[in-house]
């Protein structure tokens, strides 16, 4: 929130990429930022005290700044980046749209099992579909987005979506219409976005 109580916009907000020098919406990057020790953390909720140091949110992007020594430049200062900071990060995401998920779930604007789901794409009271990544292309075929292939995430497995679930296995769920579509989505996206460079 800013002084005034107004929601901040952060889609605005631009930073520079230590590896590629481009200039992109933060939503786009990845913010880090030094630590004890000189060591450098990943702060996706732009939360942590300390000058930022942006990367696009991709795995390549990550590892040459690590493999480069990018982290010490920006700095200023000898730093240090573990070598699995790109795995960190990752599990990060998955973190953050799994506990989106479950937040959604808990509240009651989630769901999940085909049945159920199907019946809340046809009243139309899902804004989001969820499939697991690694379902049956085939059972996953039989459903469809609500508002085109946009509101489908397939972001997570079968156990990660379980897992917002307290389930050992989910294949399809849906977020239903409320306050959640926006930050399942802008979470999914990051995470999608990320394994695709995998």
């Amino acid at each position: 929130m800013t002084r005034g109580g107004q929601a901040k916009d952060r889609s605005e907000t631009r930073r520079k990429c230590i590896v590629s020098g481009a200039v992109c919406p933060v939503d786009a990057l990845i913010r880090f930022v030094v630590g004890p020790e000189a060591k450098i953390y990943p702060d996706l909720g732009h939360k942590l005290p300390g000058r930022g140091i942006w990367v696009t949110a991709d795995r390549a992007s990550i590892e040459a700044a690590v493999r480069k020594g990018l982290f010490s430049r920006a700095a200023r200062a000898k730093v240090s980046a573990d070598a699995a900071l790109a795995d960190q990060v990752e599990s990060l995401l998955r973190q953050r749209l799994v506990q989106a998920v479950s937040m959604a779930r808990k509240s009651g604007q989630a769901i999940c099992g085909l049945e159920k789901v199907k019946a809340a794409l046809v009243s139309g009271e899902a804004d989001v579909l969820l499939q697991a990544s690694d379902g049956s292309a085939r059972g996953k075929s039989a459903l469809r987005p609500p508002n085109g292939e946009d509101s489908r995430i397939e972001a997570l497995s079968g156990a990660e979506l379980g897992l917002a679930f307290g389930r050992d296995n989910v294949i399809h769920a849906a977020i239903l219409s409320g306050g959640f579509t926006d930050r399942v989505l802008f979470e999914a996206g990051r995470l999608g976005a990320f394994r695709k460079t995998v």
